[in-house]
């Protein structure tokens, strides 16, 4: 299968972020409109030792397709191994993860810290491509630091092992997420290469997409911190690119609730209302941005123990920013009986 088999329609690819991007909001995701969507990074040594985690954050589902399973570690063998496991879930793709900055990934060799070993980059990408039959991603930065740019040579060397696509992050391992990312450099790496580039970084509204589209000429975009709390993101850039530049608005209160509640009613029955609740917070605070008296209901969202919490939240919510006249509040008695998931 080649890796442009797998994009039925859209241009816009959902990040794979750890916490975030797990089987609830990649669900949601998808049904926004999302062309591929991809798992939070997977630890290949531990799946050498049965890791339960690593297993739920590979488990997939039919309303996510296309789903890839990213990988991340710094052993080819190990690799290999992993990725043959993860094909237990049916992944239409692996992803190799060579661009994570998070410490506790690149002291042990892994995520960004590949790229100060371009050769062992190649080496990881022959192992998987060799272990699996369906295409193999890898997503990497502009490079180590400032003083290390080589997302060019690196890109050449991974497409060289049998790489299908490549995404490259606009920034180095030493900005972290902070510079603005350097979309001249996704540029160069599209030039540079024969296999499809994804080009990742500031992505926050259909007009971002766009512009990066034309400014690197690159296949797809990939959207990260843009679709926190805003998930129809997919949607917007989807029909500005299809449909003449056209602008969907964001969705007025009662959908935004609704779409909060539907995603959070998800995470309670994959994970469990203890656990998903706690995880609700961060989503909960995303989700508010920008509304009126956002940070009073943020500072409840921090203790939210249960989905009947949210839902009083949410009716709060509404109650102090009234729809307007054509738009029906949410009938949340009858949409989430019980308000509670075991």
């Amino acid at each position: 299968m080649q890796f442009s088999d797998l994009i039925r329609s859209g241009k816009a690819v959902l990040a794979p972020m750890a916490g975030v991007s797990d089987l609830p909001f990649r669900e949601l995701c998808s049904r926004f409109g999302a062309a591929l969507v991809i798992t939070e990074m997977v630890s290949s040594k531990a799946l050498q030792f049965q890791d339960k985690k690593s297993h739920e954050l590979m488990q997939l589902s039919a309303q996510e397709s296309p789903a890839a399973i990213q990988i991340f570690g710094d052993d080819p063998a190990i690799m290999a191994a992993a990725a043959q496991k993860a094909m237990a879930y049916r992944p239409a793709a692996i992803d190799i993860n060579m661009g994570c900055p998070a410490p506790k990934i690149t002291n042990s060799g892994a995520g960004s810290a590949l790229l100060k070993r371009p050769q062992l980059c190649g080496e990881i990408v022959r192992a998987v491509k060799e272990a699996v039959d369906v295409p193999v991603m890898v997503k990497i930065r502009a490079g180590w630091d400032n003083d290390s740019i080589n997302a060019v040579p690196v890109a050449l060397i991974c497409q060289q092992a049998g790489a299908d696509a490549i995404t490259v992050h606009g920034r180095t391992r030493q900005d972290q997420y902070h510079a603005p990312a350097n979309w001249d450099l996704i540029r160069e790496v599209k030039q540079a290469v024969e296999i499809p580039v994804i080009g990742n970084g500031d992505i926050f509204c259909a007009q971002d997409a766009m512009r990066m589209l034309e400014q690197t000429n690159c296949d797809l975009v990939m959207v990260g911190r843009g679709a926190l709390g805003n998930p129809w993101i997919f949607a917007q850039i989807n029909a500005y690119l299809t449909e003449s530049c056209c602008i969907l608005p964001p969705p007025g209160l009662s959908e935004r609730l609704a779409v909060m509640l539907r995603h959070m009613q998800g995470l309670c029955d994959h994970k469990g209302e203890y656990r998903a609740m706690r995880e609700a917070r961060k989503h909960v605070a995303w989700y508010l941005k920008g509304m009126r008296n956002a940070a009073r209901f943020r500072e409840r969202a921090a203790s939210l123990e249960q989905f009947s919490d949210l839902l009083s939240l949410a009716q709060d919510l509404l109650c102090e920013n009234p729809p307007c006249s054509e738009q029906a509040p949410i009938p949340f008695a009858e949409q989430y009986p019980g308000g509670t998931r075991a």
